[in-house]
């Protein structure tokens, strides 16, 4: 694993890049770095990065995990490569919706009762601002990745687009920031001694139901499936199993976390079958 010595000139204390603000991050030499906060963020990233790489997305950040040395401390990490073109920025939806109406998306979907109406009313405010088609279709699919991955951070400030400021123009953000994944959290929510099923039941969904399969079966039923992988379920088991044995040199991740991984993908996959070729 790399270990990337990072200067105290290149800290980034926004939140972008990461859907926890207080989480370190630091951009150099064309590289996104950010430190695990609550567990191992970092390795979940890396996974999901790596079985992407099998699906029918095209659009998605790779991570990579590494050691960072920052002010003489390390820290367990990840890298990515920067994905903003010049002038462009990061514009999460909370944000878009703010700066147009005046008001909250977080807040207003908390007015609306039933499920289907908040991804349509969220579908439609984002593309009567941004002039994108098509929305409802990228919604679903981070809904899709979700749920499979178990992801609970999708607050409506980590749902992204990119903004480019010189033509005035929107486009989709690819894929990335899934660190809060595959019971990541393993200093409040998933602890160790909790099982899979305990784990199961502490976590919630966002945005617009706690429930991951209300939530997708409502944005399904809107914009139909997408999310595929480009190999069987069983074959997805041993990728994760190989990618993970092929760290097993590095003391910083511990073999408890990488069993949970495991557990994680095994249910995932005889839970959603029909994401696999048969």
């Amino acid at each position: 694993m790399n270990v990337i010595e990072i200067s105290k000139d290149y800290i980034v204390t926004g939140a972008e890049h990461s859907s926890s603000g207080s989480q370190l991050k630091w951009k150099q030499d064309g590289y996104w770095y950010k430190a695990d906060r609550f567990g191992f963020e970092s390795l979940a990233e890396a996974v999901v990065s790596h079985l992407l790489k099998r699906s029918n997305f095209e659009e998605f950040i790779v991570y990579e995990p590494v050691m960072v040395t920052y002010q003489g401390q390390q820290y367990r990490g990840c890298r990515s490569p920067e994905f903003k073109k010049e002038n462009e920025e990061l514009i999460s939806l909370e944000r878009l919706s703010r700066q147009y109406t005046s008001f909250g998306l977080a807040g207003m979907l908390a007015r609306i009762p039933d499920v289907e109406e908040r991804i349509s009313y969220t579908v439609e405010l984002v593309e009567n601002l941004t002039g994108l088609s098509d929305f409802g279709v990228y919604l679903t699919e981070l809904m899709e990745l979700d749920a499979f991955f178990l992801n609970v951070g999708r607050h409506t400030d980590n749902i992204m687009l990119l903004y480019d400021t010189e033509k005035k123009a929107y486009r989709f953000a690819p894929v990335f920031d899934m660190a809060q994944s595959l019971f990541s959290d393993t200093k409040h929510t998933c602890p160790p001694e909790k099982g899979m099923v305990e784990c199961y039941h502490s976590i919630v969904a966002e945005p617009f139901s706690d429930d991951f399969d209300e939530q997708l079966k409502c944005a399904n039923g809107l914009y139909d499936r997408h999310l595929r992988f480009d190999f069987s379920a069983n074959e997805m088991i041993n990728s994760v199993r190989d990618f993970l044995n092929s760290m097993s040199n590095s003391s910083v991740y511990q073999g408890s976390e990488k069993r949970r991984i495991g557990e994680i993908i095994r249910f995932q996959t005889k839970k959603y079958q029909d994401l696999f070729r048969k």
